[in-house]
């Protein structure tokens, strides 16, 4: 297996195990937090975040270090929205505040992969995915 087919695998992983942890219920404690547009888009940002850092780190490999601001707002996202979509499903008390901030990452690791996006469709992808997340984001925030 290859570096990069190991770093998706492992995030897909996390991925799926942030949302497996926010929808375990007890027949006492019935929080539905399916088809929240917060969750689906946090986990959707860390879905192509990984995908993307995965490619940024392939081209810094090769000594293209064009890419290397784009991999560190990326990183950030990646923790920001992982935490964001636990909040979310908890429906935590702190999820506005965090929102606040998760918007604001959402927005810097866009502006960066703008800037890449007509050369690379992960970063593309991901600066889509931020956009989306930045604006459920502004109304959890609200």
């Amino acid at each position: 297996m290859h570096r990069r087919e190991l770093l998706i695998a492992a995030g897909t992983v996390a991925a799926a195990g942030i949302a497996t942890a926010g929808a375990q219920q007890t027949p006492e404690h019935h929080h539905d937090s399916s088809g929240s547009p917060l969750v689906d888009s946090a986990l959707h940002c860390v879905k192509t975040g990984n995908l993307c850092q995965a490619h940024c780190f392939d081209l810094l490999a090769k000594g293209d270090t064009s890419i290397a601001d784009c991999a560190r707002s990326v990183e950030s996202l990646r923790a920001v929205c992982g935490s964001l979509a636990v909040l979310a499903a908890q429906k935590s008390p702190l999820l506005p505040h965090y929102a606040a901030v998760a918007k604001e990452a959402c927005d810097s690791c866009e502006n960066e992969c703008r800037k890449h996006s007509d050369k690379h469709a992960v970063c593309k992808a991901c600066a889509e995915a931020c956009a989306s997340c930045a604006k459920e984001c502004a109304k959890a925030a609200a």
